[in-house]
């Protein structure tokens, strides 16, 4: 497959293979998002989630020097004469969530190239994906005490199951900067990287993912993201049915075909 690219409302997506990095372009404003930005992730997502396309790795990056600055407040522009100022928060749940649901249910692995600052909503994009590279010059920051504001985002349930209650409220309550190598040594990345080697590795890594079992890594993804929310027993279940479905699949027998011929194994996320 050669590679296609699509330019949506301040988003761009690039599909090359199996593999589609979904980039945010507003560098004027260091990628912040707006509704308008919103919307174009949605519609590079109803992409991503066509089966025509066979997306089986998604990495979420952003333009410039900037992964994503949080939400953008120079979007909210003045307040007509006469009328109430619309209320901080009023587009967490109609924008913002249905967006963070769609990066939760995905139909394969994320990988989150963070190449710059990633902070308020924007740190919660990147948290949202599998696995998270990040540059040497980038860092991560919860902004919102800085203007006011509580995390939202997902950022209180993100965080203290990321990297522990005590630095998940040092982080809010001081606003600070995080250093991608304190990330790291946090628990909160995976990896950081000299910036010029951010988006080969990073590509590699989401060639890696899109060359798996697919189906096997969606339902990985399913049985971590609700774990906090079981007990054990119940944990025990969803792992034996979701078992099931993934010894059900062509990649299943793929697997232990290659396993038993000693060779590689070619999924092909059926």
């Amino acid at each position: 497959m050669s590679t296609a690219v699509q330019e949506f409302s301040r988003v761009r997506l690039t599909q090359d293979g199996a593999v589609a990095t979904l980039t945010l372009n507003h560098t004027e404003v260091l990628n912040s998002i707006s509704s308008e930005m919103l919307v174009g992730i949605n519609d590079a997502l109803d992409e991503i989630e066509d089966p025509a396309r066979d997306v089986r790795c998604v990495l979420i990056t952003g333009e410039g020097r900037a992964f994503c600055t949080g939400a953008n407040l120079q979007g909210r522009g003045p307040v007509p004469e006469g009328s109430r100022p619309k209320p901080a928060g009023s587009t967490l749940e109609t924008e913002f969530h249905p967006v963070l649901r769609r990066f939760r249910d995905l139909h394969c692995p994320m990988v989150a190239a963070v190449n710059g600052p990633a902070a308020g909503a924007g740190m919660s994009f990147a948290m949202m994906a599998d696995l998270i590279l990040a540059s040497k010059s980038a860092y991560f920051l919860q902004a919102f005490r800085r203007i006011g504001l509580v995390p939202d985002c997902g950022a209180t349930w993100l965080l203290p199951r990321l990297v522990g209650r005590a630095r998940a409220m040092e982080l809010s309550l001081l606003g600070e900067k995080l250093p991608a190598q304190t990330a790291l040594d946090w628990g909160l990345i995976n990896k950081v990287l000299d910036d010029e080697a951010l988006m080969p590795e990073a590509i590699a890594l989401a060639r890696q993912l899109s060359e798996g079992p697919t189906k096997a890594l969606a339902l990985t993804r399913r049985l971590y993201w609700d774990s906090p929310a079981h007990g054990f027993e119940d944990q025990l279940d969803m792992e034996a049915r979701l078992q099931k479905q993934a010894g059900a699949s062509a990649d299943f027998k793929e697997g232990v075909s290659a396993f038993l011929q000693k060779r590689p194994a070619r999924f092909t996320g059926a």
